[in-house]
């Protein structure tokens, strides 16, 4: 890679990390987006895994305190047989799918019926939600939006919001790198290429907290909705001209 390269990738990580840490999601899909361009599916994933699990740790770090637990161990639990199932399978996707499948995936959550939307709260839901989260996970690269279905309707406030979400998401961002690394190892991915990743992403996530807590919950929602929409319109593009040509 060139210099040029790999100083757009650094730029990338940095503004992603920044991203997922103020919202709890959208930065995944800009980091991943990047990065496939770059890397064939397998290899991207992990790296990205590896990446966001970094990002999300330090999250969960900071907003430990707001963590809902109880949500938690039920979505890892979900989130275990998920890719039990999944590995079983060995299924790996191509790039023009996977960029599809986060262009359309916003709008696929809106499509849902709002009484249709169950609250993350609720007893067991937390637990299918792992399932189903870590399986588009596996097949789209990124399960926030659909993650984030199952707290529209809940009671909690943003910094709780955030916390939980970091939490699970550190928690699939581990269980995605050992998915695509048991299909294809970690021999690609040397200590040159994530170590300076996993610094610049921690150096993204520590402002965030600041300007998350100068955001109202309005604001937050809105500057979300914005980020998420323009991402899916660049990628179904993307996807759209790979499947023309072919890839």
């Amino acid at each position: 890679m060139t210099a040029a390269t790999l100083a757009l990738i650094g730029a990338t990580v940095v503004f992603s990390s920044f991203v997922s840490a103020v919202f709890g999601m959208a930065g995944g899909m800009v980091l991943l987006g990047l990065l496939l361009i770059y890397f064939d599916v397998a290899t991207g994933m992990i790296l990205f895994s590896v990446i966001q699990l970094a990002t999300n740790g330090w999250r969960t770090l900071h907003w430990r305190q707001y963590v809902r637990w109880r949500i938690f161990w039920w979505y890892a639990a979900g989130a275990m047989v998920a890719f039990v199932a999944m590995r079983a399978i060995a299924f790996v996707p191509n790039k023009a799918t996977v960029y599809i499948l986060l262009g359309l995936m916003p709008f696929v959550v809106q499509v849902l019926p709002a009484k249709a939307q169950p609250n993350i709260e609720w007893r067991y839901v937390p637990f299918f939600t792992g399932i189903g989260t870590t399986i588009i996970q596996f097949i789209a690269g990124v399960g926030g939006l659909f993650f984030d279905i199952f707290f529209q309707k809940s009671s909690l406030d943003r910094r709780t919001t955030n916390a939980t979400k970091a939490a699970a998401q550190t928690f699939s961002h581990l269980i995605r790198a050992a998915y695509f690394g048991s299909l294809v190892g970690f021999g690609e991915l040397k200590a040159e290429v994530w170590a300076p990743a996993i610094v610049l992403a921690i150096v993204g996530a520590v402002g965030a907290p600041y300007v998350l807590e100068r955001m109202t919950d309005h604001s937050f929602r809105q500057w979300t909705l914005v980020i998420i929409y323009t991402l899916a319109a660049v990628y179904l593009i993307r996807g759209g001209l790979l499947l023309w040509q072919g890839g």
